[in-house]
């Protein structure tokens, strides 16, 4: 699958700036968010604050506030395949510094844990969930690639986001 300019993932994520790696990669955060802390979904929202500002400062404030009210969150799941396991390393693993090669590397590991959550919780492989969070992860990217505007867009994807798989979860709880 390809983004709306006919550029890959990868391609997209390769090309990205300072900016554009990081709301990738905090949008596949928030995505997931409501498996590790469903009454917790705005949290990130100071970050998105940093990310909009693009401001190094703000980004490690906000990120370490981020974790400091997340800290101990999902830590009662148990049966969950791993999954908040998962979602909490991708928390974990947001780079403190505003630079170019440590948010590639978590842009890129969110991506992939993101695509991997969305796949166990689908039908099979390969299907309308997995498919779902490819076309968000494209349509992230294509957004902020035109600057701060596109990180409104941004976070609405990631919200629409976060509430499908928070229904998909949901639902599977109620059918097992």
């Amino acid at each position: 699958m390809t983004s709306s300019t006919g550029r890959s993932l990868p391609e997209l994520i390769g090309g990205a700036d300072e900016r554009g790696l990081a709301a990738a990669g905090l949008a596949c955060l928030d995505r997931c968010l409501p498996l590790l802390a469903p009454d917790r979904t705005e949290v990130l929202r100071p970050v998105w604050a940093a990310v909009a500002r693009g401001d190094g400062g703000a980004w490690s404030e906000a990120v370490a506030g981020a974790r400091v009210e997340l800290d101990g969150a999902g830590g009662g799941a148990a049966g969950d395949g791993g999954v908040v396991t998962m979602v909490r390393a991708l928390l974990d693993g947001v780079p403190a510094a505003w630079a170019e090669e440590p948010l590639r590397t978590w842009a890129e590991r969110c991506s992939a844990v993101a695509l991997a959550v969305h796949r166990l919780y689908d039908v099979n492989e390969d299907g309308p969930l997995h498919a779902g969070e490819l076309r968000r992860q494209l349509a992230v990217l294509d957004s902020v690639a035109h600057g701060p505007t596109g990180l409104r867009r941004a976070r609405e994807l990631s919200t629409e986001g976060g509430r499908v798989l928070r229904a998909v979860v949901s639902r599977r709880a109620r059918t097992a």
